[in-house]
């Protein structure tokens, strides 16, 4: 997995963030929204933007990325 070294990210960095929502989302809001954070990736729900975000570093967001895009994801 990745090498990439733990840290607090700061709110400031959350607070500071270029969210880009899904292309396929068509306005809808019922969609994940991504934020660069350089070595990481925020994650959040459009729907929930008061709960924190999921932070993965970019290797992670990457497998699992791969995993869904690739239809072997199996939900329910």
């Amino acid at each position: 997995m990745s090498t990439i070294p733990t840290r607090r990210l700061h709110a400031e960095e959350l607070h500071n963030a270029h969210w880009r929502r899904s292309s396929y989302s068509g306005g809808a809001n019922d969609c994940v929204e991504i934020a660069d954070l350089g070595a990481y990736a925020a994650v959040r729900d459009s729907k929930a933007l008061d709960l924190s975000p999921v932070i993965l570093s970019r290797s992670a967001l990457g497998i699992l990325l791969d995993h869904y895009t690739d239809g072997e994801a199996c939900i329910g």
